[in-house]
């Protein structure tokens, strides 16, 4: 039995941070913001791209205007249900046409899509459902092995306010679960809502325990894709693929699913980034652009010896969620015959990135410079003061599509925020003279394993609640395979527990699967600064220079 979770009022002004007055009036004055809402600007890319084909997965495919009766009469059937205006609902769905179906109806009846990943698990989905205060949970049958009804069922006995399950799949188990199929109502127009609004809720990657809720607005979030789409020179010609997990920030809107569907091009979902499964799909649907993280783009580049798909169609590689080596920067263009693009950004908003014209040594050594003229950049030392150019700082922002403060997180924004409204990246960069930045690290102790950040800190603490465990370090080991392993060092208290004991633990206290450590190395005493602090990097040169003697 899992306790019920009580929740925050969701009315209180302080839940969510608009734009200020100036700031709003500097982005429509510089005609950033076009003060529009996703629903109409979607309903604009109908308007013109109607008969092209839209999205396809691999069961089905519908051009525009097929989308468009399909996520009006799923917003129909969403309000029939009693799903309206500000609304939060939780979306967890794998990358497919279904996705951006509910993705699309949600936001035109007026609710707030709360979009988290295939891969959170109870911990996460019930604070998620319990901070936004969810009305309804979107899900899939099964993921894989994982049972989703069941932790569906979870999430609502801990969270009052989840009031119905969406289900796309099988649903014959009894309980309060809706099938998806049947979400169906006669179209109808809807109450318009600000642009100033929130659009959707994205969701943190979790730097800082378990993950906070990121608020976009219609303004900016339309900014946001847009803006992309320009930098990367999207076309109606082009076809994106949708690899990562199309919840992410990265595959939605930099330039990804919104940035395509808003110049006209096709989408295509792909649940597996396989090299053996995917390559296929890039030479069927001659896909053109694709978004992918560093540890796959390895995978990727490495795979071209023995995979024979055609892969000519490609032109462009994002890579973005982690800092790319230089190393395998310079294998994109030689393996997969495509311009490598870096990307470095947030779903809190900054982004930067590389351009087409910039000089080799930025693609390769840089991971970008600015999307907006209008995003102001800020590197300080740890009192706060600005360093020169060239030096190393934490990276502070504030933009047209930069939050102003997580959701319903007014104390932990105290420190997020700076007073003069600037976002602490927690991001430690140095800026060139050509305005391009390097990712050198992270202020905050996160591990970074297949573009996914895992606060070491949250495990820690939950690590310490296992009887077998008195002290413990979470650290993150470099690894070619996933970026940075995760590696827990334990002082055990009495019969130390194994790999698959820690991780069969982590699991049961509801921990999502990227979170779970790959090694337990085992230790008599942890070893400690001059200050008394545990010495992370002496682990972590220990546990590399064991890694490199086996």
């Amino acid at each position: 039995m899992h306790p019920v979770i009580e929740h925050p009022d969701i009315e209180n002004p302080a839940d969510f941070v608009p734009f200020d007055d100036s700031r709003t009036r500097t982005y429509l004055d510089a005609g950033l913001w076009r003060e529009t809402t996703l629903p109409e600007v979607f309903a604009s890319w109908v308007d013109r791209f109607g008969s092209r084909r839209a999205i396809v997965d691999d069961t089905e495919e519908l051009t525009y205007d097929e989308l468009n009766s399909r996520v009006r009469a799923t917003a129909a059937g969403f309000a029939d249900r009693g799903i309206g205006s500000g609304d939060r609902v939780l979306v967890q769905l794998p990358n497919s046409v279904c996705f951006a179906v509910v993705l699309f109806a949600l936001l035109e009846c007026g609710a707030v899509p709360v979009l988290t990943l295939p891969a959170h698990r109870r911990r996460e989905i019930v604070h998620l459902a319990a901070t936004s205060k969810a009305v309804a949970y979107v899900i899939a049958e099964r993921d894989g092995n994982f049972d989703c009804i069941a932790l569906a069922d979870e999430t609502m006995a801990a969270v009052p306010s989840i009031r119905e399950v969406f289900v796309d799949g099988p649903t014959d188990r009894g309980g309060v679960h809706t099938p998806l199929s049947g979400v169906v109502g006669a179209p109808r127009e809807f109450p318009r809502a600000s642009p100033a609004d929130m659009a959707v809720l994205l969701v943190s990657g979790g730097t800082t325990g378990l993950p906070k809720l990121i608020p976009r607005t219609h303004n900016d979030y339309e900014y946001n894709a847009r803006a992309s789409a320009e930098v990367c020179e999207l076309t109606a010609q082009d076809v994106y693929l949708a690899v990562l997990p199309a919840a992410h920030n990265f595959p939605l809107a930099c330039p990804g699913v919104l940035g395509a569907l808003g110049v006209g091009a096709t989408v295509v979902f792909a649940r597996v980034p396989s090299p053996d499964q995917v390559f296929a799909v890039i030479e069927r649907h001659r896909v053109t652009v694709t978004a992918l993280v560093p540890t796959l783009t390895h995978l990727w580049c490495e795979a071209t010896d023995w995979e024979e798909a055609d892969l000519s169609s490609l032109r462009l590689l994002q890579v973005g969620g982690a800092k790319l080596s230089p190393e395998v920067a310079k294998l994109v263009e030689p393996s997969l015959g495509c311009r490598l693009q870096q990307v470095f950004g947030m779903a809190e908003g900054l982004l930067n990135y590389t351009r087409a014209g910039d000089a080799p040594d930025l693609v390769i050594g840089t991971q970008g410079r600015p999307l907006s003229e209008h995003d102001e950049i800020r590197i300080v030392d740890a009192d706060g003061d600005d360093v020169p150019v060239g030096e190393t700082g934490e990276l502070l922002t504030r933009g047209p599509y930069t939050i102003n403060g997580y959701y319903s997180a007014a104390e932990h924004n105290t420190k997020a925020i700076t007073p003069d409204g600037f976002y602490r990246s927690g991001d430690q960069v140095r800026r060139l003279a050509s305005g391009h930045l390097v990712v050198t690290g992270r202020i905050k102790d996160v591990i970074t394993r297949n573009g996914e950040n895992v606060a070491a800190d949250e495990l820690e603490d939950l690590l310490l609640t296992h009887p077998g465990i008195a002290r413990v370090a979470v650290i993150g080991v470099p690894d070619p395979a996933v970026g940075e392993s995760i590696c827990a060092v334990i002082v055990p208290s009495g019969s130390a527990p194994n790999l698959a004991e820690v991780r069969a633990f982590l699991t049961a206290a509801g921990c999502a699967g990227f979170t779970l450590p790959d090694r337990v190395v085992t230790r008599t005493t942890l070893p400690v600064t001059a200050i008394g602090k545990v010495d992370k990097s002496m682990l972590v040169r220990r546990a590399t220079e064991r890694q490199v003697r086996t």
